[in-house]
């Protein structure tokens, strides 16, 4: 009961912040400001059409709309959406890529992606 709890918590980086380290959440987050570091969730995580992660980004779901350059890993779904730009590595047991999404580097798609060191 406490892991649904602990997953229905939002938290939200606003459109003006800069966020510089390393993210860990067990809930979800949505990313419209910019974050300089790396992104760990234990739930969803999305990234809004002015958002920028500069660093790696894993989650159970991922939804990208804005700019990304680190390895992405979403051990379930991911999906690019149409303006998202993404330079660097794909990880997902399911990848959704919308028309006018612009992709540079490698996908690896499989049940389970291994997760990055340092998770």
């Amino acid at each position: 009961m406490a892991d649904k709890q602990a997953n229905s918590e939002l938290s939200f980086v606003g459109g003006s912040t800069v966020v510089e380290g390393k993210i860990k959440t067990d809930g979800s987050i949505r990313i419209d400001g910019k974050l300089v570091g790396d992104l760990v969730s234990k739930a969803n995580a999305a990234l809004g059409s002015n958002g920028v992660v500069e660093g790696n980004l894993t989650a159970r779901n991922v939804t990208l709309a804005g700019k990304v350059t680190g390895t992405v890993t979403a051990s379930e779904k991911l999906v690019l959406e149409a303006r998202s730009l993404v330079k660097g590595d794909l990880r997902a047991a399911r990848l959704v890529v919308d028309e006018g999404a612009v992709f540079d580097g490698h996908c690896a798609m499989s049940a389970s992606p291994a997760t990055p060191k340092g998770t």
